[in-house]
């Protein structure tokens, strides 16, 4: 049966069928040729999945992140960023990564960093010299920065899906998150120094004082979340609410670029963003239920336990293989479908669960930006206006050095570790 559905499932996604229909037809295929269960267990295991207080963390993030994009934050952030980085050569490409770091931590989506920034930053990018593939495959690496800095949608779903606290998996994403904008920063500047990219850059910033007091708003909304939750104040859902609330000030009372409009815009683009989400979360819950009840994952456990005589070796073949999952199967179903199998496994070679789950985010964040299916690609392509294979030969390298901090991330504990160890707790 579970071999059934794979092969299934990996049909329709050749079919170009979209992603939740792919795996709720396989799981239905699977309950009805290969169990006597009637098929409409699997309706109930799609509300039951879905029947989740963390979850509703989901919906609230994916609206505070457009409500703060309508609001003007992304603007205000990028004028930040130039003028951290404006007397430097350079300085423009380094403030992309470091505007879609902040953004991050208030979308939680690398989709939503890429159109937001990317619309401001690539064509001013490609204004100052800077040649359009290179701009794109830089704002589609440094979006991949959605999923890890916290908030993260794929954090959630790896909380639900493994039960390990969402508050602990937001504050280890800091510090991998912190890793990859660092490194990202330094190559993207030795770089520009190498190509001669970059020499204007500092013409038009604004002074740090000026563009700080105006991003100030935006940059308060992550310190609010992260604190309210790891004090105890709120939990990751709350937050979730909070963050709502907060935006729905800046941009009505505050900053007032938010009209009734607007409002119903952003709402409209929230629920349809949300959907899809929570649709293919519940299809790959029931996908999850058929695998379980036919004794999968602690089959795939005792066979990886066989296999592997050290956590070295485990983790070495479990980023081979999550690497290769990303490139073809979206980041959220990925992660419900192996997190209950993948994690208990880990935590049998010690690895703790709040560090595997950097490693899968990571790892599968990494599909956003490889072919065939890397959405931060083409998305990225449609706001610069290139095709895809413009972007490759300037991709590479980003992802050459991804996969090093990945490295770094997956051998040495402490970097998402240290935050949820060192910080008091309350």
């Amino acid at each position: 049966m579970s071999a059934f559905m794979l092969v299934l499932m990996v049909l329709l996604f050749a079919l170009s069928v979209p992603i939740a229909f792919s795996i709720l037809g396989a799981s239905i295929g699977g309950a009805m040729f290969f169990t006597t269960l009637n098929p409409l267990v699997i309706a109930q295991r799609l509300t039951t999945t879905l029947d989740s207080f963390p979850l509703l963390a989901i919906p609230f993030f994916i609206l505070a992140g457009n409500l703060m994009e309508a609001a003007g934050i992304s603007r205000r952030l990028v004028e930040f960023a130039k003028s951290l980085f404006g007397g430097i050569q350079g300085g423009l490409a380094c403030s992309c990564v470091l505007t879609c770091m902040i953004f991050a931590s208030v979308s939680g989506s690398s989709i939503a960093t890429t159109f937001a920034i990317g619309a401001i930053i690539i064509p001013t990018m490609v204004k100052h010299g800077y040649p359009v593939p290179f701009a794109a495959a830089l704002q589609a690496t440094s979006s991949e920065l959605g999923v890890i800095i916290p908030p993260s949608i794929p954090l959630i779903l790896y909380g639900v899906s493994a039960e390990v606290s969402i508050g602990d998996l937001f504050i280890a994403g800091i510090g991998p998150g912190l890793l990859i904008a660092a490194v990202l920063i330094l190559f993207v500047f030795f770089t520009c120094l190498w190509k001669g990219w970059g020499k204007s850059d500092g013409a038009g910033s604004l002074t740090l004082w000026h563009s700080a007091r105006q991003a100030a708003l935006g940059l308060g909304m992550p310190v609010i979340i992260l604190g309210g939750i790891y004090r105890g104040v709120f939990t990751p859902t709350e937050a979730a609410a909070v963050a709502v609330v907060y935006a729905l000030i800046v941009g009505i009372v505050i900053y007032r670029t938010i009209t009734f409009p607007i409002l119903i815009n952003v709402l409209r683009k929230s629920v349809i963003s949300s959907s899809v989400i929570m649709f293919i979360i519940a299809a790959a819950g029931g996908f999850s239920f058929l695998l379980t009840r036919a004794g999968v994952p602690a089959a795939i456990g005792s066979w990886l336990v066989s296999m592997f005589d050290s956590p070295i070796s485990f983790l070495l073949a479990v980023n081979l293989v999550l690497f290769l999952v990303g490139m073809f199967v979206e980041t959220s179903a990925s992660i419900i479908v192996l997190a209950p199998i993948l994690a208990p496994v880990a935590k049998l070679f010690g690895v703790d669960p709040i560090h595997f789950g950097l490693i899968m985010v990571v790892n599968l964040a990494m599909g956003m930006i490889t072919p065939p299916f890397g959405v931060n690609l083409f998305a990225a392509c449609q706001v610069a206006g290139i095709p895809l294979e413009k972007i490759i030969r300037h991709l590479i390298p980003f992802v050459l050095v991804i996969i090093c901090c990945l490295t770094i991330i997956t051998f040495v504990p402490e970097v998402s570790l240290f935050f949820r160890d060192f910080l008091p707790k309350r």
